[in-house]
């Protein structure tokens, strides 16, 4: 007897990952510029106007204190307009604030850079990007934005070291820090509305679910759902009132202050040792390089064992690291750190940011992560400045990166503290209104 076949739909392909991928390269022009390459921006400027490191630090300290201020606005404005606009205006931004930094020539100037730069990345950089990224999966939640953060450092390895050629005020013939700026600031304005027209608000305006399950499969009795029904589905006023917000809020905040002091004092460090800026670039591309792989490796790992436990070790290999660099003052052992910060920054990084995903859902992602980042941001403004003020005292990073490693560590033993993630008090469909996509 002829055996009777179901009738099947054929599978979409799934959008989702072209949003990732849109992400990366956002990730890569919107933030690799200013953050993975402050490091050498400072070197030239110290060279070029004498300007203390404190002074220096200031300027990052006021992204923070901006990020402060703007990150609820942008978690809101991302929840409500959609992720897709927020690239959109974001990149414009950022891309003025690189052409304000191509004329500067004074501190006040230099900071109202450092402010219209990073408020144009935090509009449409990394906060935009993830909400999309969390708002297409579920089950490989931390692995798709494991995905979309290699262009962070995947951009790090390529650019890093071409920006310090680039910059470079000892060697002739180079385009100078002014023309690199202003070339940066005028592509960001080019590419930034091609670019976000690729990102897509949410997968539920084009009838599939998280992960690529449609709304057809998702009805189909002998298919196992994509979406777990027990999903969170937090608002941010629910959100703010647990524990795990703050523990979540505290434990990212400690174990970034690792990178952030490394952006901005890293290469007057190793300056300071007599190692040229073109071997800070190298140092700067071997963390990330090998952050590129173990973003992989901890997006893969997040996914499949408590989150809580693998942020923990991670960031344990990253205050391991800072403690090489305080030790060892000798090239090697300057990529030895170099490894290690890898491995530790590379891992938690994308899992650090999921966490938020797997304790509170999808429905208000973004606004959670900006209510976020107002106590983050201001040990993320103190770590740096620190760092300054200690070595224009003391003439020595010494202590002051001994500080940073024992805050990372202890602090990120608050993801320990975290039970399993719990269901919102008044629980609600995980469903998230999708935001249209036209206005951009």
């Amino acid at each position: 007897m002829a055996q009777t076949l179901k009738p099947t739909t054929p599978r979409r392909f799934f959008y989702g990952w072209v949003v990732v991928g849109a992400g990366a390269l956002v990730m890569v022009v919107g933030t690799v510029p200013l953050f993975q390459g402050m490091t050498a921006w400072f070197v030239v400027l110290e060279k070029q106007f004498g300007w203390s490191r404190t002074q220096l630090s200031i300027a990052f300290s006021l992204t923070r204190v901006e990020g402060s201020i703007m990150g609820p606005v942008a978690g809101y404005l991302v929840d409500k307009l959609g992720p897709r606009t927020m690239v959109a205006l974001g990149l414009i931004i950022a891309g003025g604030g690189f052409l304000i930094l191509s004329v500067t020539n004074s501190l006040w100037h230099l900071y109202l850079a450092f402010l219209v730069m990073s408020m144009g990345t935090g509009l449409g950089g990394w906060l935009p990007v993830m909400t999309a990224v969390n708002n297409w999966f579920s089950r490989r939640r931390a692995t798709a934005m494991a995905i979309a953060m290699e262009g962070f450092l995947i951009g790090g390895v390529v650019l890093v070291p071409v920006l310090a050629w680039a910059i470079d005020p000892d060697i002739a013939g180079r385009p100078g820090w002014r023309g690199t700026a202003a070339v940066i600031g005028i592509f960001l304005m080019v590419i930034a509305l091609p670019l976000a027209r690729l990102v897509r608000n949410s997968p539920e305006a084009y009838g599939q679910r998280p992960d690529g399950q449609s709304e057809m499969e998702e009805s189909t009795p002998d298919e196992t759902p994509v979406e777990n029904a027990e999903e969170p589905s937090y608002t941010w006023q629910e959100a703010v009132r647990t524990k795990a917000f703050w523990f979540i809020t505290m434990g990212h905040a400690c174990s970034s202050i690792v990178i952030v002091t490394m952006m901005v004092h890293l290469g007057p460090m190793l300056n300071d040792r007599g190692f040229p800026l073109q071997t800070v670039g190298w140092v700067v591309a071997t963390y990330t390089a090998v952050g590129a792989v173990f973003t992989m490796i901890g997006g893969y790992v997040g996914d499949r064992v408590p989150i809580r436990w693998a942020i923990f070790a991670f960031s344990a290999i990253q205050s391991a690291a800072v403690v090489v660099l305080v030790v060892g003052d000798t090239e090697a052992m300057a990529y030895v750190f170099g490894v290690l910060l890898g491995i530790g920054f590379g891992g938690r990084n994308p899992l650090t940011t999921a966490i938020r995903g797997v304790y509170f859902g999808r429905k208000a992602f973004a606004s959670i992560t900006g209510i976020s980042m107002i106590p983050m941001n201001v040990l993320l403004l103190v770590s740096p400045l620190f760092a300054g003020i200690m070595f224009d005292a003391t003439g020595t990073y010494t202590a002051s990166f001994a500080v940073v490693a024992a805050v990372s560590l202890i602090g990120s033993a608050l993801f320990l503290l975290l039970g399993d993630p719990t269901a919102a008090p008044a629980y609600t469909s995980p469903e998230i209104d999708a935001v249209p996509d036209s206005s951009v």
